[in-house]
């Protein structure tokens, strides 16, 4: 066995970190990180769903007195804020650490959404400068989702890693309860240019709360050996041991046989990152893009023409949309809780193929009851609720998935990349989907679009049956060796062949 002064000799580090996060037992230390950190998918939850539903009055003479055209724009300048802001973060997290910039993009976040609430007029100064404040508030969140997976996948003990990320993805759904629930209370409390502009002020009041308890969250040790910061690291991983053994709980002991041998990584870029994923990953280059891309497709098309479904063909007042959303955000909400743990347990690839299978024949079932008119406003939402029990349970598993299956160096890279990928195509849905509901004259259009949406999400589950990874359990060093890791059987110096 090689001993550590031999490694260092060789300039390398040997480190049994990585064995000794996994064979941690669930501790407060667990408990405060997944509060702190998971909130992240709470906010966008919340900030979508609050600019969806004070819209209309933002076009009202007593608010801005916006044009339909200007406040379409709102979503699409935020997504587009979203991209940009994972492509940015992702890199700058891999650079320079996940504590540095989950701090930071909470703190974007903040400041764009709350000046939001500033917004004090509809000219031209006023409306470019709410846009701006949008893109700024979707770049802190697209940046979130970056820092935020790595930090989560890279802490957790390996045997709760899925229910725990899956969980955390799910409460996106957490936050369009609470959005929905506070809009519909301050738009009918308060006169609507008050109304709207508290409305805004919910995410940054929670996050504020997050940012306070983020500051004492450690960086994670992971990221600290790749960048031969062995000290911090060491002192990182006693710090976390320390709290696990002072509430009692034994530590299991250390497997010498499993520590790696580290040389420092540099700085890769996204050019390097394409070779990686090309060359060195391409099956599971295709295996995440393609869960990414199907249920973002599937969940924009959806989730932002659900109302206009209500509306057009069930004769549903604009005023009570907010109680059908709450329905279908409890749906959404359960699935990841509850199916969570048998990514785990049953396993991957079985419950990821599973879950999009299932909800893509249970929303063409619907589809063939939609068109044959046996659906009224209240069915149509228990159908939503129980295929996207399914579907966000798949969903949420594919952030998972695109997190895990990467090496370390890359991981928020990888992840800002697939994330903008999928935003991209998932565009595309709202604006078919708008297409064909039209002027709800002809369902038949509709039930064609809900079809196909079944049929990439089928799509998804079976290309998870062919090319999904046996992630459950195993240590992320195994599922995807560091680039700058040696071991037995390994090539050396992999960081050397990719670096821009």
């Amino acid at each position: 066995m090689t001993t550590a002064p031999e490694a260092q000799a060789r300039g390398t580090i040997r480190s049994l970190i990585p064995t000794r996060l996994d064979r941690l037992p669930w501790s407060r230390f667990h408990t405060r990180m997944v509060l702190a950190l998971g909130t992240a998918w709470v906010l966008d939850g919340l900030e979508i769903t609050v600019a969806s539903a004070v819209v209309d009055k933002l076009t009202q003479p007593n608010t801005l007195a916006l044009s339909s055209t200007q406040v379409g724009l709102i979503a699409s300048v935020y997504l587009l804020g979203e991209v940009v802001g994972a492509l940015v973060f992702g890199h700058l997290s891999d650079k320079l650490g996940r504590r540095n910039l989950f701090m930071v993009t909470l703190a974007v976040y903040l400041g764009g959404s709350g000046l939001t609430a500033l917004t004090l007029g509809n000219g031209t100064g006023w409306v470019a400068f709410l846009y701006v404040t949008r893109f700024i508030a979707g770049t802190g969140i697209g940046g979130e989702y970056a820092a935020i997976n790595s930090a989560i996948d890279e802490l957790i003990p390996a045997r709760y890693r899925g229910r725990v990320d899956i969980a955390v993805n799910g409460t996106y759904w957490a936050g369009a309860i609470l959005g929905t629930l506070g809009t519909f209370i301050f738009l009918n409390v308060f006169e609507p240019s008050v109304g709207w502009r508290i409305a805004f002020l919910i995410g940054p009041v929670l996050g504020v709360v997050i940012l306070i308890v983020r500051r004492h969250l450690p960086e994670s040790p992971r990221w600290l050996i790749m960048h031969g910061r062995e000290r911090e690291a060491e002192e990182t991983i006693a710090y976390i041991e320390h709290e696990v053994q002072e509430v009692g709980k034994p530590l299991p002991p250390v497997d010498e046989s499993k520590a790696i041998e580290i040389k420092p990584a540099e700085d890769i870029g996204y050019l390097a990152l394409a070779r990686v994923l090309f060359k060195e990953y391409p099956r599971r280059a295709v295996y995440g893009a393609t869960l990414m891309i199907t249920q973002s497709f599937l969940y924009n098309a959806i989730f932002f023409t659900y109302t206009l479904v209500l509306g057009t063909f069930y004769d549903v007042p604009a005023n009570n949309t907010p109680l059908y959303l709450i329905a279908f955000a409890v749906g959404n909400l359960a699935g990841p809780l509850l199916l969570g743990p048998l990514f785990d347990t049953v396993g991957r690839k079985p419950m990821i193929a599973g879950t999009y299978i299932l909800s893509g024949v249970l929303l063409a079932i619907t589809a063939l009851l939609f068109n044959a008119q046996l659906l009224n406003a209240a069915t149509q939402t228990v159908a939503w609720c129980v295929i996207f029990f399914f579907a966000s349970a798949g969903a949420s598993s594919a952030y998972l998935t695109v997190s895990e299956i990467f090496p370390l160096e890359v991981r928020a890279k990888a992840i800002a990349v697939f994330f903008a990928i999928a935003q991209s195509f998932g565009l595309l849905g709202p604006t078919f989907y708008g297409w064909l509901i039209g002027d709800g004259s002809d369902p038949g259009r509709l039930t064609v679009g809900y079809l196909i949406g079944a049929g990439i999400m089928i799509v998804g589950g079976v290309v998870t049956a062919v090319l999904g990874v046996p992630a459950e359990g195993r240590p992320l060093e195994d599922i995807a060796t560091p680039l700058s890791a040696r071991r037995p059987g390994t090539r050396a110096d992999g960081a050397a062949r990719f670096r821009s």
